[in-house]
């Protein structure tokens, strides 16, 4: 069989002698459909801003909501604002649609020239995504952060809404909104009807909640499971945990060499089916290549 070499080749490194404000504004280069690491920033930190858009993370989430105490909101909004209309690029996690700071957060984001997109807070029904997506000029892309027993059960229809980019999973309030514990059994409906749900509604793979805590080792452990379900993201609550999470969720060097080897294989037969197992085996090898190449961990074929 044929054997290929595989190369890890980083993303292209920022030249040290750029100035430290480029650095922090400088656009990333995954794109946000396979953005793996989320990284949530409190709004009420805007010092924190240029550190979190320099970091590993994929996507870095400014939050207006839970990080923020709600007498702090409309310093926080400003602060969010004035980072994005200065050159900064980031994601914004808005107020829940029947929250009193929703229509604010919305009208104050709008025309934001360095704003992403929005994640949507305790979402529960597709119409609080296309509300959400049409108050915003129809421009920006909407994460449905689902949190509740709720949102859960209306999850495809909430894939399926219009303006509906990704599904994220908020782990710690669906808890408390449940009572569940966070083991892994437990967990393994929430997440498994996000999955299905992102494939229903033809969009990516779902989010997964964050790790709360400074442990790599379980950092790790929990991110497999993110990748074990099927999640192809996780929220971040520091910049350590960025790098972790993107290990983690990426291709590995035996997958892109199974990859190339099965494809090399199937090529050299004249691309014949030999059974059924075939055309699994070849969607699964082409998905892990594609991921690879758009996360620059291979690169792009001819």
């Amino acid at each position: 069989m044929h054997s290929a070499t595989i190369s890890r080749e980083p993303l292209r490194a920022e030249s040290s002698s750029e100035p430290a404000q480029a650095k922090a504004v400088r656009p990333k280069t995954v794109e946000a459909d396979v953005a793996r690491s989320w990284l949530l920033v409190p709004a009420t930190r805007p010092e924190a801003f240029g550190e979190a858009a320099a970091s590993a993370a994929d996507a870095i989430v400014l939050d207006i909501e839970d990080a923020v105490d709600p007498g702090k909101k409309p310093e926080a909004r400003e602060a969010v604002n004035r980072w994005l209309h200065d050159g900064g690029r980031a994601w914004v996690r808005v107020n829940d649609a029947t929250s009193d700071f929703w229509a604010d957060d919305l009208a104050a984001l709008r025309d934001a020239p360095g704003l992403l997109g929005v994640m949507l807070a305790k979402t529960e029904s597709p119409e609080q995504v296309s509300t959400t997506f049409d108050r915003l000029g129809g421009k920006h892309r909407i994460v449905a952060l689902v949190e509740s027993a709720c949102g859960i059960e209306e999850a495809t229809h909430i894939a399926r809404a219009h303006g509906a980019f990704r599904l994220a999973f908020g782990s710690g309030d669906f808890r408390r909104d449940t009572g569940m514990s966070a083991d892994r059994e437990a967990m393994a409906y929430p997440r498994a009807k996000l999955v299905v749900a992102s494939r229903a509604g033809n969009l990516p793979g779902p989010i997964d909640g964050p790790t709360v805590g400074t442990s790599h080792p379980i950092l790790r452990e929990q991110s497999g499971i993110t990748v074990m379900m099927g999640m192809t993201g996780k929220l971040c609550l520091s910049t350590d945990q960025t790098p972790v999470v993107n290990e983690v969720i990426s291709p590995t060097p035996t997958d892109m060499a199974w990859a190339c080897d099965f494809l090399a294989d199937f090529e050299a037969r004249g691309g014949i089916i030999r059974d059924g197992s075939d055309l699994p085996r070849i969607g699964r090898a082409r998905k892990i290549l594609t991921l690879a190449t758009a996360l620059g961990l291979y690169p792009a074929l001819p």
